[in-house]
């Protein structure tokens, strides 16, 4: 995966997704930002671009500052989606760069999308030994997520899956097609369309 140039990306914007998501867990002055900032290596991906193919070892990680990423593992030749990562998400590949094992799922641009991209532990950033809790703490959520998440699939119907998807991440409905939707709701297309047209009747 060889990614395209670092684009033009509203300053803005990109102050915006950025501390906001670090604001969860530290508090971030202004000149902090502007270093964090001037640093980040922003790179830009067209829809459809694969950033990781299953077998492939990663020595990077990123973090969605515009876009849509998703997360999907290849079994018996179909599709299996398990994860989408939009705004203010990271995308930890540290089974890559810690294990040098290759990754088991693939990664892939649903959008056009603007990613930092970087090394899980940046030594060399001016800011690094400040915001290394930030990473520990960061990767401790993501964790949490995942658990949440199976146990979402272990204990609630498909009906329940889709309203907490409603809930929590009510984005996704109008940015993913509905056969991704139904695959990473664990059902069939079919039976998301019937799910989605029985609650909007009641």
């Amino acid at each position: 995966m060889k990614p395209l140039s670092s684009p033009i990306l509203d300053e803005k914007l990109k102050e915006h997704v950025l501390i906001q998501y670090l604001s969860r867990f530290t508090t971030v002055s202004e000149e902090d930002a502007h270093i964090l900032l001037e640093n980040l290596d922003v790179r830009s991906f067209k829809k459809g671009d694969i950033l990781l193919r299953e077998g492939q070892i990663s020595p990077w990680c990123y973090f969605v500052l515009k876009g849509c990423v998703r997360q999907y593992y290849l079994v018996d030749g179909e599709e299996k989606t398990t994860n989408f990562f939009t705004e203010g998400t990271p995308i930890n590949l540290y089974e890559g760069f810690y294990k040098n094992a290759p990754a088991k799922y693939y990664l892939v641009c649903l959008e056009d999308s603007y990613l930092s991209v970087g090394p899980p532990e940046d030594t060399s950033h001016p800011l690094a030994t400040k915001f290394e809790p930030v990473c520990r703490l960061s990767s401790q959520e993501e964790s949490s997520k995942y658990q949440e998440m199976l146990a979402m699939y272990m204990i609630h119907s498909p009906e329940e899956r889709y309203l907490n998807l409603l809930k929590t991440r009510p984005d996704l409905i109008e940015r993913v097609p509905q056969y991704y939707l139904a695959s990473y709701l664990g059902v069939t297309p079919e039976t998301l369309s019937r799910i989605r047209k029985r609650i909007m009747s009641k």
